[in-house]
């Protein structure tokens, strides 16, 4: 697949700003990123460079804000290094990144590798501020809403996740001082290996947001067990973690639990409207993160996302069931405020705003960029 021709005069221009021709060696389209987004390996001047053109925009997909969070991260030394990027094109040029396996050729152990991310993560979140964009709770909101309508799974198969839910997103404050440079879909699909370190790419989604958002996504892929949990924590902020540091990341996590199951079901719902399914089951998310990263297990099919979407969902139900989730409640909610079982709080299901947030990220027409 070449080019479009109605996208070739902005990448004419990027080509000649970025390096002074428009003349092409090659060109080959790439898969495996689901924004939407038309993607290249490109060369010039036989050294191989990443093309990107964008797709829909809205509030939220805005490469006028992500584009300037990307420049960023590459001046922090996170991302590659852009070679162009001009918001009103919609078109960026970045250093093209060799990919290979986390699963297959990370030299290190687990340990070592959520220590390396965690590392990378305190470098991002001490980089300039972002631009604000919304707060993120709220986003989660818009999107449980937008789940709600559509009704895909029936009710009395989420009412137990989704009254629990209620009780942490009630309780749980975004503190101000936590407030940080973050990604916000630091997926395995948007962290590179290159063979010697870890490049964050596809900056869609990022802005303004809780420090805890990034470690929770790197926890629910790369630290499974609570002492890989214990090293992140301590990686990231230098000292051993308080009670209600390691209190905020548990509940986090089961935040990036819904938050990937609702961008992968709001997705298929979005695909196929007035499909309506019946109970929540899935394998287990840990196994399905393993295939994934062999190549055993797709998200490019409707039914993979589908699949995924129902594990995270069961991953957040097991997580808010477990004791733990209720001591940590206690710590980090208001002292004033009861937790009420069965509480739900969540953006009405007709909410004209979900949608924005649920593009935001990728989803509707294409697979979500989650992995």
């Amino acid at each position: 697949m070449s080019i479009p021709e109605s996208k070739r005069p902005a990448v004419d221009r990027a080509l000649n700003a970025a390096f002074g021709t428009s003349e092409l060696d090659a060109v080959k389209p790439l898969t495996g990123g689901l924004s939407g987004a038309l993607i290249y390996k490109i060369r010039v001047g036989g050294v191989a460079y990443l093309l990107r053109i964008e797709g829909a925009r809205d509030a939220f997909r805005d490469p006028a804000r992500w584009y300037g969070c990307m420049r960023l991260a590459a001046a922090a030394l996170l991302a590659p290094r852009v070679r162009y990027a001009d918001a009103g094109d919609g078109v960026a040029i970045m250093e093209f990144i060799p990919e290979r396996s986390l699963s297959l050729d990370y030299p290190g152990s687990r340990t070592d590798l959520v220590v390396e991310a965690a590392q990378a993560v305190r470098a991002l979140h001490a980089a300039p501020a972002f631009p604000p964009l919304v707060d993120y709770m709220d986003g989660m909101d818009a999107l449980i809403g937008r789940f709600q309508f559509f009704r895909l799974l029936a009710p009395e198969a989420v009412g137990e996740v989704l009254g629990l839910y209620g009780q942490l997103r009630a309780a749980y404050p975004t503190a101000e001082g936590d407030l940080v440079s973050s990604h916000n879909d630091l997926n395995p699909r948007n962290i590179l290996y290159d063979g010697a370190r870890l490049w964050f790419v596809d900056w869609e989604a990022s802005f303004l947001a809780d420090r805890y958002v990034d470690l929770a996504t790197l926890a629910n892929v790369f630290a499974q067990a609570p002492g890989e949990e214990e090293i992140l924590l301590r990686t990231y902020f230098g000292a051993v973690p308080d009670d209600h540091q390691r209190a905020r990341l548990f509940l986090m996590r089961q935040v990036n639990h819904v938050f990937y199951a609702m961008i992968f079901l709001n997705g298929v719902a979005e695909e196929q409207p007035g499909l309506r399914l019946g109970g929540l089951a899935a394998p287990d998310l840990a196994d399905l993160h393993q295939a994934l990263g062999i190549g055993d297990f797709a998200l490019e099919s409707r039914e993979g996302r589908l699949t995924y979407g129902m594990s995270r969902l069961i991953a957040a139900r097991d997580g808010m069931r477990s004791a733990r989730f209720a001591e940590a409640i206690r710590l980090v909610a208001p002292p004033f405020l009861p937790c009420v079982a069965g509480e739900e709080k969540g953006a009405p299901a007709t909410d004209p705003a979900a949608g924005r947030w649920s593009r935001a990220t990728g989803t509707g027409r294409s697979p979500p960029t989650a992995g």
